[in-house]
């Protein structure tokens, strides 16, 4: 009988997959599945079951009788509304735990959330009528239905994983040797205080010797700051526990280098968003409203997979293209989940990885020569001509900029005090338009000219004629860089073809003010920044910010750690604000540094700066570690990582830094505190347990898009696992910094710590002491909260929180703040977010066609200034050099993308239900790239790049675009349990299958056209680069 092409294919696979991860690898990761397909998860298989129609499931945490409504709890059951830390979406989530075991036993969505259910409930709403409209009592609840993701569901397992840290841990030999031993939570705090010879390899000093606020680092640059920014400060994200962490960094310690993890994954969306958004200092950013939009181009975001927030994304684009509402294209380099159904409304279009400038601006050009744009809003100069049109905000298309190449004020605007009309920085101080070919003032017209360039005469320094400048419109500097390339070049250049782009871009127009253009992790590349801005530039052109089914920047936040109306959790006595630059040389002109000036005193060029400074960026983590381990600005003596992982998470890091982090005279000391063991902290010289989801506090925040203002609550709904401190208090980030400020004798800890309203002080000693303070802020302000009443807190199971509020909150606040926690958070209801066609929570600052602060910066490797509009541009190496002129495509013929899991994520490998679903992750090739290098579905390929070498799987097909090679995010593990650790002589639980499939990142690469070592970024915004990673490939023999 002939063999089955497919059975072939089929064989080929599984023997690749055996080969790239190894025989024993592959045999134990897929023999534990099997085995409990045949046994079941429990090992009960086979056993007759505890119902005859429920099997084994779970007793319910509750009954609702179907006739009555009449709704029972489970007495041995409780529920709670937290949040889901399964990955960075942040849901609202109501977990049900076993009152007798303290075991978290299943998670599904909070009903009150936003991001877990389509039109949450009402806050008012009583915590017993959001469980009944759960059950089938009157046929609710698929109707109102709340979910959890399958990593929200399998993330439970973090809390009693076998992997994780429990106690304290102090490293026994050198650095990255997996050796500790273990010691107590007070030995710790006391010997990172103190310093000493710690590890028999010399004096290290403590954080006592490092906090010095007085003596400068380096007199000769004296903008470097104190000696206390020689300790530095790291974090993975914000889970809603920041505020603890970098008030003891930042204003109690007094160190400027906080980094976390943006850089190494959105920080060149987020940079390009706030480009357009006129905010270069927290970047805001826009997401579709999908419910309302009827036209989406999704370029390099993955909606149903990625793209925070991706549960809600995904639920609402299957709605909308079900219902037949929504037409949506998904432009990435590989198909993904969101375009992969048969449907006529959905589309994806490849593109070659690190080529979304070209496609942006290919798209741009056809609106602005077909007037596929939104004139009337464009036109509008200034915010009397935006109300008189009932419009919300409006743009700087018309405003002039000076274009005087050599011009002082070359890049700036040309405003009313250019020409005497103002005094400089005055209020009535504003940009100058042309109306009726006359120049005016923005705020005096309700229409301008979209098209200008013209010479203008300025005002003289004294009486008589002053210096002829010329000047252009904005939305002429923007046609000017849209047509320095052909559309056909563009096409060719991105992969898409020129009749495939302008057939976009028609549809783009046609949908008018609910058209909707989104990106997110695909801006990862070389070009990132003004990729984005010019993706996010479409949406200034169809003018849909603001309005119902256009781009939402979001409702913001119940922020409870600022000046509320209860507690200061801002300020303190004693409060201290850092000073000093950035070990990323972040948010510094490098023109004003001391390094600078020398050079121009002793007559030589000061350019190119000997590693780049960014004046527009945020404190950067990619440049953190590098610069500091090479000392440039300056070294650093401390580090402080807190769930940080940029070894696995930055491309090219590890072998840049590994050698570097091993030596104790680069780096004197390195705590970490975290609930695992990872790739960066395995060189830590003491780790810290830390709390895992479900026993933390917190507060999170919205995520853009999300239509109303809302903050999510957390907090110990079970009892953390981990060793306590000697007050009982369990040891993590919280109780770190608190003992560390403590023994310091640091303001803004211990007692007399929080100012209330009334200017009395409170203690922080314990995390309640904060997070707590900041519930009563959340509750109390605006239209405070009601009190909570029995009924709401038995059916939230808030019994274990109730003498936490009691022993910590005064009287009137303990009912609000139960209220709060009741609902898992507080949440503007679904009835207040819009007013008409526009949004309640609108952007009001000017929407930039042109970006002042980016037209006048310079970029500090060739002197030259930034461009103030989006433009296309190849992806650079530091010094300006295409990428593709140091590494050839004759030598590194593909490039290489990441793409986003809706299954695992960075640190989800240890969860055995996610890799009982995929435990690899083959890579995708195309067809004809499988061909041309003689590779077949199911080989072993190695895969090479200028910076590393990974043996991987072969998924060959057409669900990629041809010359890219696609790697899904998550595996490629080294630690989390992939590799033993030594803990007092035993060596810990490990399993090996945790290894399997490869991380893009091994791939990433040094820089070679740098003079201090750093890996290949992105020049703007200093994010790391690892879409369009060159690489080659070959056949791997076993």
């Amino acid at each position: 009988m002939a063999k089955s092409p497919v059975d072939s294919s089929r064989r080929r696979f599984m023997k690749g997959a055996v080969a790239a991860g190894g025989a024993a690898t592959f045999a134990a990761g897929y023999a534990d599945p099997l085995v409990k397909m045949a046994k079941g998860v429990t090992g009960s298989a086979g056993e007759t079951p505890k119902d005859r129609i429920h099997g084994n499931s779970l007793a319910p945490e509750y009954r609702v009788d179907p006739e009555s409504g009449a709704l029972t709890l489970n007495p041995d059951q409780r529920v709670a509304f937290t949040v889901c830390y399964g990955c960075t979406t942040k849901c609202g989530v109501r977990v049900r735990v076993d009152s007798a075991s303290d075991q978290v036993l299943r998670v599904a969505g909070n009903p009150y959330h936003p991001l877990s259910a389509d039109e949450h409930l009402p806050m008012r709403t009583p915590v017993v009528e959001a469980l009944r409209g759960l059950s089938a009592y009157g046929d609710q609840g698929q109707q109102n239905r709340s979910t959890a993701c399958a990593r929200g569901n399998a993330m439970m397992a973090q809390i009693d994983s076998p992997f994780r840290v429990t106690h304290c841990l102090k490293r026994v030999g050198g650095r990255g040797s997996r050796e500790w031993q273990k010691v107590s939570f007070e030995q710790v705090i006391e010997e990172i205080c103190e310093g000493g010879d710690l590890f028999g390899e010399g004096a290290v000093d403590g954080l006592r010797a490092i906090h010095d606020l007085d003596t400068l680092i380096d007199p000769e640059n004296p903008e470097y700051g104190p000696k206390a920014n020689q300790l530095m400060v790291m974090e993975a994200t914000d889970y809603g526990r920041s505020a603890l962490l970098k008030r003891f960094a930042f204003n109690a310690f007094g160190t400027r280098n906080y980094g976390h993890h943006g850089s190494y994954c959105g920080l060149a969306f987020r940079m390009g968003s706030g480009a357009v958004m006129n905010d270069m200092q927290k970047f805001a950013h826009v997401k579709p409203d999908i419910q309302n939009a009827r036209f989406i181009m999704y370029i390099g975001c993955a909606p149903s997979q990625a793209g925070n927030p991706f549960k809600r994304q995904g639920r609402l684009i299957a709605q909308a293209r079900a219902a037949g509402t929504l037409e949506y294209v998904v432009v990435d380099p590989g198909l993904n989940a969101s375009a992969s159904h048969a449907d006529d409304h959905n589309r994806w279009l490849p593109i070659c990885p690190g080529t979304d400038s070209a496609f942006a601006m290919a798209v741009i050009q056809w609106l602005l020569d077909n007037e596929g744009y939104a004139r009337a809003f464009l036109a509008l100069p200034g915010q009397p001509a935006a109300d008189a049109a009932d419009e919300m905000t409006h743009t700087n298309a018309t405003h002039l900029v000076i274009d005087s190449e050599g011009h002082p004020r070359r890049g700036r605007f040309l405003r009313t005090s250019d020409l005497g009309q103002a005094k400089t920085d005055s209020e009535a101080d504003v940009p100058m338009v042309v109306a009726d070919g006359e120049l005016v003032a923005s705020d005096a017209v309700m229409a301008a000219e979209l098209f200008v360039d013209r010479e203008v005469e300025l005002v003289g320094a004294t009486e008589g004629h002053g210096e002829t400048v010329r000047v252009r419109s904005s939305m002429t500097l923007l046609r000017e860089a849209a047509h320095e390339h052909s559309l056909a070049d563009y096409a060719e250049y991105c992969g898409i073809p020129e009749a495939t782009i302008i057939e976009l871009a028609r549809r783009y127009a046609r949908h008018g003010r609910r058209a909707v253009v989104n990106c997110h992790g695909g801006m990862m590349s070389g070009n990132g920044f003004y990729a984005a801005f010019a993706v996010q530039m479409l949406n200034v052109l169809a003018g849909n910010h603001n309005r119902k089914g256009g781009s939402a920047e979001g409702g913001g936040q119940f922020n409870g750690v600022g000046e509320g109306p209860r507690y200061d959790l801002a300020n303190f006595p004693g409060k201290r604000g850092p000073k000093g630059i950035f070990l990323s040389r972040s948010r510094f002109p490098y023109e004003k540094s001391s390094e600078y000036q020398r050079k121009v005193a002793a007559g030589e060029t000061p350019y190119p700066a000997r590693a780049p400074w960014r004046s527009l960026a945020p404190p950067t983590l990619t440049e953190h570690l590098p610069s500091a381990l090479d000392g440039y600005p300056y070294p650093i003596k401390a580090v402080i990582g807190c769930m940080a992982n940029p070894i696995y998470g930055q491309a090219g890091l590890e072998s840049l830094i590994a050698d570097k982090l091993k030596d104790p005279r680069r780096l004197g000391l390195f705590v970490a505190v975290d609930g695992f063991l990872n790739e960066t902290n395995r060189y830590a010289d003491y780790i810290v347990p830390d709390s895992v989801m479900y026993e933390v506090w917190g507060f999170t925040g919205a995520w853009k898009g999300t239509l109303g203002k809302m903050t999510t609550a957390c907090w110990p709904v079970v009892e953390p696992r981990q060793q306590k401190t000697e007050d009982g208090e369990p040891a993590s980030m919280e109780s770190f910094f608190i003992a560390t400020a403590k023994r310091l004798g640091l303001p803004g800890f211990g007692d007399g710590a929080i100012p209330d309203a009334d200017g009395q002080l409170h203690p922080l000693n314990r995390a309640e002491d904060f997070f707590l303070r900041a519930a009563a802020n959340v509750a109390m302000q605006g239209e405070p909260l009601p009190a909570a009443d029995e009924s709401d807190i038995a059916h939230a199971g808030l019994a274990p929180l109730m003498p936490k509020l009691e022993r910590t909150l005064k009287p009137e606040e303990r009912g609000p703040v139960a209220f709060l926690f009741a609902r898992g958070g507080r949440f503007e209801d679904v009835k207040d977010h819009f007013k008409g066609e526009n949004l309640t929570s609108a952007w009001t600052r000017t929407l930039c066609v042109y970006n002042e602060q980016v037209g006048t910066s310079i970029n500090t490797q060739s002197g030259q200034p930034n461009r103030g509009v989006p433009c296309h541009g190849v992806p650079p190496l530091a010094n300006g050099r295409p990428m593709r002129e140091v590494f050839t495509e004759e030598a590194w013929p593909l490039l290489a993308f990441s793409f986003k899991s809706n299954l695992m994520n960075s640190y989800a490998i240890g969860l055995e239900r996610l890799r009982m679903i995929k435990p690899y992750n083959p890579v995708m090739m195309h067809r004809q790239d499988a061909e041309r290098f003689g590779i077949a579905h199911g080989d072993t390929i190695r895969i090479e790049s200028p910076g590393g070498s990974v043996v991987a799987l072969a998924l060959v097909g057409e669900g990629v675009m041809p010359g890219a090679l696609g790697i899904e995010h998550g595996y490629g593990h080294r630690d989390l349990g992939a590799i033993p650790h030594v803990i007092d002589g035993e060596s810990q639980p490990d399993l090996e299958w945790l290894r399997a499939g490869i991380n893009i990142n091994d791939l990433g690469f040094k820089d070679p056209t740098r003079s201090v070592d750093g890996t290949w970024l992105e020049p703007i915004s200093g994010a790391a680069v690892r879409q369009g990673l060159p690489i080659r490939v070959t056949r791997h023999e076993a």
